[in-house]
């Protein structure tokens, strides 16, 4: 791993020992694979009209044209004119459409990674329907190939695959499990040879957010449910998915889903992950070709279905709350009434913000942010939109569905010395179940 700088003064890492010309060949081939009719039709129908730069926090916050989404796309947008697209032997014969450079690749590494939380508000607000923030994870494809991918998303990569998660080790994930359970006094279930539920996890609740994985144990024991925690399939956050690395991302989305199968379980349930939702409920037929063999919910959706069905009781605030929608649950999920659901039935009156739910304000930290250091500096001036956002809403309570939302406004708030704390919808309703 090496830290370099471009001719221009662009920071940008490297992996690995390769030559120049092998990464932007690797880059090429990748982006070749991608360039599917969807993706096509998406480069054909930009019309350059720059609305999609008013819906990126980056670009707001700081008011830099290279920050505008489209623009973050041009490297891959330029290999499609000249490799694919219709009038492609025209540009090469007369040298209308240059070759993708690595130094372009080079500048490119901080606009994908550092400057987009793949949050798709871009993507809502294109008038043509390119899906923006899609065609971004695409071209991450090739910059994984290419070696073109920040340290610290590389370095969560590779313990990844030695680990099976980026936060702990297959072998340790039992007993992290087994003491948080006599910690806070919640009997836990692991590796049990048939369930009806399985439980997965996100790096935070091996490390910072380790009460979640009581909390939802403690829910599941409360309406009798047969479920388990499984050492063969844990990690459900998906850093492939994040990093462009494919073949991880099979490898981990294949990991949980076949395990839940070999359990004889009806329903894998992900954590408060937004990225982990994507990577499992809306990608895994990619894999499979066909409909997923179990039930893929996120847990806000779980959590919607036993307090909506009756299941659990939940002791009532009378306070008033805000909450912060994660992108990939509902932009991109579609999961908008759960969590409104459930807050509704803690007797928390919800103050919305101006823009929320589908057109909700990203946290900032999405898509890796948040675990790229170099990001730190632009990541903390998006988080000024979000702060904004809670102290209009003056509320008693501010409350999110996703972990890594969670840790991104932490962080910012810290960063801020701003006093506000960020809670988690799950946490919520297990110190508040009735008896």
């Amino acid at each position: 791993m090496t830290a370099k700088t471009t001719a221009s003064g662009v920071a940008y890492d490297v992996q690995g020992d390769r030559a120049d010309s092998e990464r932007r060949d690797a880059a090429m081939q990748a982006f070749v694979r991608d360039f599917a009719r969807t993706a096509a039709i998406h480069m054909e129908s930009c019309l350059r009209c720059g609305m999609c730069a008013t819906a990126c926090q980056f670009y707001v916050t700081t008011g830099d044209p290279k920050y505008t989404p489209i623009n973050k796309l041009r490297p891959f947008e330029q290999a499609y004119h000249r490799h694919i697209g219709p009038f492609a032997p025209i540009y090469r014969l007369f040298g209308l459409k240059s070759n993708v450079s690595i130094e372009m690749l080079q500048e490119w590494e901080a606009l994908i990674y550092d400057a987009c939380s793949l949050c798709g508000r871009c993507t809502l607000a294109c008038p043509m329907g390119i899906d923006i923030s899609e065609l971004i994870k695409e071209a991450r494809h090739g910059m994984y190939k290419a070696g073109l991918v920040p340290d610290r998303l590389e370095l969560m990569d590779r313990t990844t695959k030695a680990w099976g998660s980026p936060a702990s080790p297959s072998d340790d994930f039992a007993d992290i499990v087994r003491d948080t359970g006599e910690e806070n006094g919640v009997p836990v279930n692991v590796d049990l040879p048939k369930a009806d539920y399985v439980i997965t996890v996100a790096p935070a609740e091996l490390t910072e957010h380790t009460k979640a994985l009581t909390d939802i144990a403690k829910i599941l024991n409360k309406i009798g449910a047969s479920w388990t925690y499984s050492t063969a399939g844990f990690e459900a956050s998906n850093i492939g998915y994040i990093n462009g690395d494919l073949d991880l991302q099979e490898k981990m989305t294949r990991k949980i889903i076949d395990n839940a199968v070999a359990v004889g379980a009806h329903t894998l349930i992900l954590p408060e992950c937004g990225h982990a939702y994507g990577a499992a409920r809306w990608e895994a037929s990619r894999w499979y070709g066909k409909k997923v063999p179990v039930r893929v919910i996120h847990m806000t959706e779980f959590l919607a279905e036993v307090v909506n069905g009756g299941k659990v009781k939940l002791k009532k605030f009378g306070e008033t709350t805000s909450f912060h929608d994660p992108c990939q649950l509902v932009r991109r999920g579609g999961v908008k009434q759960a969590p409104r659901d459930v807050l509704k039935a803690l007797g928390l009156e919800l103050k919305e913000f101006e823009d929320h739910g589908e057109l909700g304000w990203c946290c900032g930290g999405g898509g890796g942010v948040v675990s790229n250091v170099r990001a730190d500096p632009l990541r903390f001036k998006a988080f000024e939109i979000k702060r904004k956002q809670v102290e209009d809403a003056n509320t008693q309570h501010f409350v999110t569905a996703c972990g890594q939302c969670r840790i991104t406004l932490t962080l910012g708030a810290k960063h801020a010395k701003w006093d506000q704390k960020v809670e988690s919808l799950l946490e919520l309703v297990a110190d508040n179940l009735e008896d």
